[in-house]
């Protein structure tokens, strides 16, 4: 499977990821996030495989995170309805998302994508 990066075109450090993975030769394929956001069942599996925390897949600086006021209601949600709120939005989740066999990882962070990558 090509690695997958799930990002908004509007987005700086989405930008900044794309422009990094197209300098480094990498293949990938890309996914609007808006358009196309993920389902509840892709983020379950991805949050598994990911072994990091459910929040660090929450989009905590976006607007309707801040407008739903998550910060507080977060801890209170069960898994699965997070799950179910990460797919209902996909403004609300952490992008760039680089989902791939090697690993994930929500945000970019050039030195752990690399190793993803190279997995």
């Amino acid at each position: 499977m090509k690695p997958m990066i799930l990002c908004y075109e509007k987005c700086t450090p989405c930008k900044k990821a794309l422009k990094w993975v197209e300098e480094s030769g990498y293949e990938v394929t890309i996914r609007p996030i808006k358009e196309k956001n993920p389902t509840a069942e892709e983020l379950k599996q991805w949050h598994e495989k990911s072994g990091l925390p459910l929040k660090r897949f929450f989009n905590t600086s976006g607007n309707l995170y801040k407008e739903l006021k998550l910060k507080d209601k977060l801890p209170e949600m069960s898994e699965e309805e997070q799950y179910h709120l990460l797919s209902s939005d996909g403004m609300l989740v952490k992008r760039p998302l680089l989902v791939s066999e090697g690993g994930i990882c929500p945000g970019f962070q050039e030195e752990q994508w690399e190793k993803i990558l190279n997995a």
